[in-house]
Order: C-alpha cells, then structure tokens, then sequence
C-alpha cells in the first residue's frame, strides 16, 4: 500500500521558516523524481518544487525561488522541504506527491499524501 505522510506545517508569522517531511512506504522511493504542491483555499493545485532521484536536480516555481528548498533522504524514504522568509501568499495545504513520470516540472501525480496546512499570518 503506498503511502505520503506529510508533516511539520504550522502557523508562522511573515518571515518566518518552515521545515515540512514527507515520509513515504509502498513504492522505490529512490526511482521516482518527487514534488510538492501546494493549493491555497478557492484556489487549484500549484505546483512548488521537485527533486531529481540523486538530489542534486531541483526545480521551483518562480514564486517560491530563492527561499524554499527541496531535498531528500533516499536512506529514510523521506522527502523534504525547507521554507524560509515566508509570506502569507505562501498559505495553503502542502502535498507530497509520486509521479506519473519523472520531470522536473509535473502537472499530475500518481500518488499524494493528505498534506499538511502551512499559515503564514501575524
């Protein structure tokens, strides 16, 4: 059974950082590319990072360029994502997702976690 555990969202003032995690079990974790989205309420699904197999690949939205970054600890079967000078525009629901094929830039997913809700208000 695949599983995506997302935690350590939270509510945080402007500026502050985040670490989220996304524990996985089911599937190769070390064969698959991994991403996070993000959706805000009334909003749809946004696409905000992927990681290559090895780490060293990454991609972000030009939203979130410069202060987020995405890694990964194939050892633990464990996806990562540091989010640092949050603002409130940063708000949302933030999922762990496989995808269908490894891109940097995905649109759909295989599988997704439940997420974790990320507030970012002082």
């Amino acid at each position: 059974q695949v599983q995506l555990v997302e935690s350590g969202g939270g509510l945080v003032q402007p500026g502050g950082s985040l670490r989220l995690s996304c524990v996985t079990s089911g599937f190769p974790f070390s064969h698959y590319y991994m991403t996070w989205f993000r959706q805000a309420p009334g909003k749809g699904l946004e696409w905000v990072s992927t990681v290559s197999i090895s780490g060293e690949g990454t991609n972000y939205a030009d939203s979130v360029k410069g202060r987020f970054s995405i890694s990964r600890d194939n050892s633990k079967r464990t996806l990562y994502l540091q989010m640092n000078s949050l603002k409130p525009e940063d708000t949302a629901v933030y999922f762990c997702a496989r995808p269908f094929l490894n891109v940097y830039r995905p649109t759909t997913y295989k599988d997704r976690g439940q997420g974790t809700q990320v507030t970012v208000d002082s």
